[in-house]
């Protein structure tokens, strides 16, 4: 997410006072669960610049008063969720934790489906931004299961608060960079090259379900179907202790008995739940619900 530290408007600098940054931030919070500190406020005013640029507008009170009242209000919304997270991701993003994923959870959770004698899959991917943790999760899918993922009823449901980032992500159309942390085996066997792009196989691409979801909203998590491992990686890192509290007891009803919860490597549930039961594993923390 790139970063703009002035609108140019009659090339003065527009500057955000505490009233208007109060406003927006109080508004941001209750549309989304994300809470702007009083000491990033450097970050609103630099993000939202450009909208007001772009949108004509005098200052970040007229912004505020846009978001509230103009007939486009919806579309500007999903502008603002995109201006104020940041869509920072590649495949195979952390790969010990990922191998653990592939070699402690997966295996946990197929082999418990076989012993019921039944093949069916689902998993959550809540904060997917642009597609490439689902994607990832689907060729992980693929290259253990092998041949026999034709007899598994597997979705991954793929959420996010941007309609702009789930766009990009149905297209599954990624550049190099994006898969910088891919092994080159892996790229060859399951992108389709094009002109410098790479583009999701469709065997991986039909794994996966893109929808956008607002974590703040109770009532659209309850909706998701219910999951044997939830993927939300750097993403609660945006909510203050109250609405991580909520986002994570969401999870913990989503999941299945024995199923598993993974977050970012830097993000921790001490203090937040104790719901779950932590497993240590090399390189990763993997929360499991117990049942």
């Amino acid at each position: 997410m790139s970063l703009f530290s002035k609108s140019g408007i009659l090339g003065k600098e527009l500057k955000i006072s505490n009233e208007e940054f109060t406003q927006l931030r109080d508004f941001i919070y209750d549309r989304s669960g994300i809470y702007i500190a009083d000491n990033r406020k450097y970050l609103l005013e630099n993000r939202l610049a450009n909208r007001i640029k772009k949108l004509n507008l005098k200052d970040y009170g007229e912004y505020f008063y846009y978001l509230q009242y103009d007939p486009r209000k919806q579309q500007e919304l999903n502008r603002l969720f995109e201006a104020v997270t940041t869509n920072e991701t590649s495949f195979y993003r952390n790969p010990p934790q990922l191998k653990v994923f592939q070699d402690k959870v997966l295996k946990t959770v197929l082999d418990a489906q076989k012993a019921k004698r039944t093949k069916s899959l689902r998993i959550w991917s809540a904060g997917c931004s642009t597609g490439e943790e689902p994607y990832t999760l689907g060729i992980i899918l693929h290259e253990v299961l092998g041949k026999d993922i034709s007899q598994w009823n597997i979705k991954i449901t793929a959420n996010d608060l941007s309609e702009a980032v789930l766009m990009s992500a149905r297209r599954g159309i990624y550049t190099d960079y994006a898969l910088r942390t891919t092994p080159k085996e892996i790229v060859r066997k399951y992108f389709e090259e094009d002109g410098g792009k790479f583009k999701v196989i469709p065997e991986v691409k039909r794994l996966v379900s893109f929808g956008q979801i607002n974590l703040n909203d109770k009532v659209q998590l309850k909706r998701v179907e219910r999951s044997q491992i939830v993927f939300c990686r750097n993403v609660i890192i945006y909510f203050d202790d109250a609405v991580k509290k909520q986002v994570i007891g969401s999870f913990y009803d989503n999941l299945l008995p024995g199923g598993f919860l993974l977050i970012g490597h830097s993000e921790s549930l001490h203090n937040i739940s104790r719901a779950f039961k932590p497993i240590h594993h090399p390189g990763a923390i993997v929360y499991n619900k117990e049942g």
